[in-house]
């Protein structure tokens, strides 16, 4: 017999555990098992002035929303706390029940900038350090590339900028040189960039990632403007993997990006 399911019933009460309803399976279940955050609000009680004020997020449930956001492929903060709103997996991730109120996605923003990009290197390393205890990083043998990622602002923002420099090469004959380029109003870090003949320069920045070679656990992270090459990089890369793994890298492979002599020379 056919069935038929009464899809305006609201339920006034929910019985059972959130964690029942997310699949064992799901990343961030996965990802639960493993991850200990514990340490994280004694590093970070210094941002925090602890007689005055209103409570804030806690850090860890502030760390795993933006974990969560990672892991499904959100870059903004707006549209990560949109989707907790609805998504069981990231309000159980988070610690947050269905009943309690999600922060402002604002928020977000402020804790990156009160704690700074050198707390977050030290979350990123002690996450490197618990996946060599673990089994999961080698540390002798690393991949390593970059990839473009397109700024986000408009065509509109692009400006002809001019760089002037003024010197005198005689003493009463001052000469001007002028160098062109082009970047952003809005945002003058990212250069205008391409990974290939046939694709058009656009705004952008760029990612370097080192991967371990035993479970594909990244070991380092560096970003610069768009316009910088791989090459140029490589060298203070391989200092970072090293100190982050604690252990002597003794290969590491990349593509032709980095193909150039003296590159070569400087190991």
């Amino acid at each position: 017999m056919i069935g038929r399911q009464d899809r305006w019933q609201q339920e006034l009460f929910l019985v059972g555990r959130l964690v029942d309803l997310i699949p064992d399976d799901h990343v961030l279940r996965r990802i639960d098992c493993v991850l200990d955050l514990s340490w994280l609000q004694n590093e970070v009680s210094d941002c925090y002035d602890q007689n005055q004020g209103r409570p804030g997020i806690d850090p860890e449930a502030a760390v795993r929303l933006m974990l969560a956001g990672l892991c499904q492929g959100i870059v903004h903060d707006r549209q990560l706390l949109r989707e907790a709103q609805v998504n069981l997996a990231i309000r159980w991730f988070a610690g947050y029940p269905l009943h309690e109120k999600l922060p402002d996605h604002s928020s977000l923003t402020r804790i990156r900038q009160r704690w700074g990009v050198e707390r977050f290197k030290q979350i990123f390393q002690r996450t490197i350090r618990a996946c060599i205890d673990a089994g999961l990083v080698g540390g002798d043998l690393v991949h390593v590339d970059a990839t473009l990622i397109r700024a986000d602002v408009s065509w509109d923002s692009i400006v002809d900028q001019r760089l002037e420099q003024t010197w005198q090469a005689n003493e009463n004959i001052p000469e001007l040189q002028q160098v062109s380029g082009k970047s952003s109003a809005t945002d003058p870090e990212a250069s205008l960039a391409k990974s290939c003949r046939q694709q058009k320069a656009e705004p952008s920045y760029k990612q370097h990632s080192a991967v371990d070679d035993r479970a594909g656990v990244i070991v380092d992270v560096m970003t610069t403007t768009g316009a910088i090459n791989e090459s140029n990089t490589l060298l203070e890369q391989v200092k970072h993997i090293q100190a982050n793994t604690g252990k002597p890298l003794t290969l590491l492979t990349a593509d032709v990006g980095y193909a150039y002599a003296g590159t070569c020379q400087r190991f």
